[in-house]
């Protein structure tokens, strides 16, 4: 058996992963901005404090969508021929994030920068249940037609376990962006991202026991894999595990090791859900055979040589460059912060 297209199908969700992380809590401070900082120099300061690394953050999910390309075309082509509308609306949104951090600046006027402000929120939030909804749909299975297109409707794509799906993504995002803000900033700002984490923690308890409850009464199949391996269930016992090791971190108030505690609950969360979905990349309801796996949606080996030969370079330098713009931008961000302007 060639073990190739799965290593591909772990590289792709170690960049989901990735993605969710790092763009996660940018997402996350999106989400929240209105609601802990008070006046525009407030502000300010909560959008500097992911000014410098919030677009690089988004190479993640660029890469991702280029080394799905490479390995599985079908899967590929199935998803952006089959669902152009949300992936346009999601296209619109990161252009309304940027133009909204980018016009603020220009002039400095209540009037202007109110509206940049709530372009910015209504993008991030709309984003994070998109992306949410996506992966409920992938969870749940969607109507393929036999060449492995898919069929339905884009009202279909909206259905309740999917939205649920989403809340839970709104419910993660936010608290780990409330939890970035309780390290990066200080003063008031600082304080009150630290309540609104404290209150959002047990929300995500919630949404965690109800999505996973909703998964496996609906869709059981995500079970076969840790039936099959039982050592496999050590990956979602470590989402309560990281949960617990946040609240403690964030009542003691060591804001870093709550931060990395809720990077933990992200990855887990996406590494349970991999494991489920194995060997399916995107399964079909309600014919499961004509869903699209890694055997029967794989390049040609010689394409997946090639392409993991040069994927770990540019993985690895993209790991280097994170890592360096996050040491050159370590610190907190004081409330006299420069205003926020994206790279260029």
């Amino acid at each position: 058996m060639d073990v190739l297209p799965t290593v591909w199908f772990a590289v792709l969700c170690f960049m989901l992963a990735g993605y969710a992380v790092l763009d996660g809590f940018d997402l996350g401070v999106g989400i929240l901005h209105p609601f802990v900082a008070r006046d525009d120099g407030e502000r300010r300061q909560t959008l500097s404090a992911i000014g410098p690394v919030w677009d690089g953050n988004e190479v993640w999910l660029v890469a991702f969508g280029g080394l799905l390309f490479l390995s599985f075309p079908r899967v590929y082509g199935s998803g952006f021929s089959g669902f152009y509308l949300p992936l346009t609306m999601v296209l619109w949104l990161f252009v309304g994030r940027g133009l909204s951090l980018e016009w603020r600046n220009h002039l400095n006027d209540p009037m202007w920068r109110a509206p940049a402000d709530a372009v910015f929120w209504f993008s991030s939030t709309l984003l994070v249940l998109l992306f949410g909804a996506a992966i409920g749909n992938v969870v749940r299975g969607v109507p393929l037609d036999p060449d492995g297109y898919y069929q339905g409707l884009f009202a279909w794509i909206l259905n309740p376990y999917a939205l649920l799906v989403g809340v839970l993504a709104l419910g993660v995002l936010a608290t780990h962006g409330a939890l970035w803000l309780a390290l990066k900033t200080d003063g008031a700002v600082e304080e009150r991202a630290r309540v609104l984490a404290g209150r959002l923690l047990p929300a995500l308890l919630v949404l965690v026991a109800a999505t996973t409850a909703a998964t496996l009464s609906g869709r059981r199949q995500m079970l076969d894999n840790y039936r099959a391996s039982p050592w496999l269930v050590a990956v979602p016992l470590l989402i309560p595990a990281a949960v617990a090791a946040m609240w403690h971190f964030h009542r003691t108030r060591r804001d870093l090791e709550a931060f990395v505690s809720s990077a933990g609950v992200i990855a887990a969360l996406v590494a349970s859900t991999a494991i489920g979905l194995y060997p399916q990349l995107l399964p079909s309801d309600p014919h499961p055979e004509r869903g699209l796996t890694v055997a029967n949606s794989a390049s040609a080996h010689g394409s997946l040589v090639a392409g993991i030969t040069w994927a770990s370079v540019g993985l690895a330098i993209v790991v280097i460059h994170t890592t360096f713009v996050y040491f050159l931008f370590r610190g907190r961000v004081p409330l006299e912060s420069e205003p926020v302007t994206p790279p260029r």
